[in-house]
């Protein structure tokens, strides 16, 4: 359902044919369940950490300020390895917050948008997304003005084509992450209006996002990680690193391509 005032576009099933360009036809090792099993057990096991907003001291206009989006049923806690990086290997600062589950996307890129108005003008935003938090920062660039604060976007395993999984859950967020979703077509239709660069962070082995191409967003570029699944996205040092170096060619005194 899109929030009131929104007028939907028309209906759009197109998702990028990238199948054959990114995707082998390999089916996931017992390695690859192996490695996503232990890190949904680490994500469960970070989700009490970091409830409460996270707003840097100490930031002037001009600073790096990555701001961090977790997915449904989380916590900004998942993300504490990726934040550990993020603060020794950038000079950026990092904020965070958490939101309820269930909330719908507007709902929560409307926190998102709270959040990034107390980060000091001038500041160069990131915003880094794992599943609907990949959604979330791309609907406030697209939707809520971000695109005037947003220096880029990555999205990390997020259902921008909609996801198989969704079909059975056509109620509360559900709603919005089936595959004939208008507010995803609405995403995807709207993705060149504003310069606001995106990576897709897509895990090949990633089994709730069904078909696999439904990740990569229909702008900017696009890494695969053979093996890694939904959530090892988020503990992956491979992911991390993309991550990271995405951050510094971003940042401050960087050229960006």
């Amino acid at each position: 359902m899109l929030p009131l005032g929104i007028p939907a576009l028309p209906h759009d099933d197109s998702i990028p044919p990238l199948h054959g360009s990114y995707f082998s036809d390999v089916p996931g090792t017992f390695r690859s369940h192996l490695t996503e099993t232990v890190a949904t057990l680490r994500e469960v096991a970070l989700m009490a950490r970091d409830i409460t907003a996270v707003v840097p001291e100490e930031v002037h206009p001009g600073d790096d300020v990555v701001v961090l989006v977790h997915g449904f049923f989380a916590s900004a806690g998942v993300f504490r390895p990726m934040r550990s990086h993020l603060v020794n290997d950038t000079n950026a600062k990092v904020a965070s917050f958490t939101h309820a589950p269930g909330l719908g996307i507007d709902r929560i890129a409307r926190s998102l948008a709270r959040l990034i108005a107390k980060i000091p003008v001038g500041c160069r935003v990131h915003l880094i997304g794992h599943s609907l938090g990949g959604l979330v920062a791309r609907w406030y660039v697209q939707e809520l003005g971000g695109h005037a604060r947003v220096t880029q976007t990555i999205s990390l395993g997020s259902p921008f084509g909609g996801t198989e999984r969704a079909r059975p859950f056509r109620f509360l967020v559900g709603a919005e992450l089936h595959r004939s979703s208008p507010t995803l077509a609405r995403l995807r239709a709207r993705a060149h209006e504003h310069d606001v660069p995106h990576m897709s962070v897509v895990g090949e082995a990633d089994a709730l996002i069904v078909p696999r191409e439904s990740a990569v967003f229909p702008r900017g570029e696009v890494v695969v990680l053979p093996g890694r699944g939904h959530n090892s996205l988020l503990f992956d040092p491979e992911s991390i690193t993309q991550v990271v170096e995405r951050i510094k060619k971003h940042s401050s005194g960087r050229a960006s391509p």
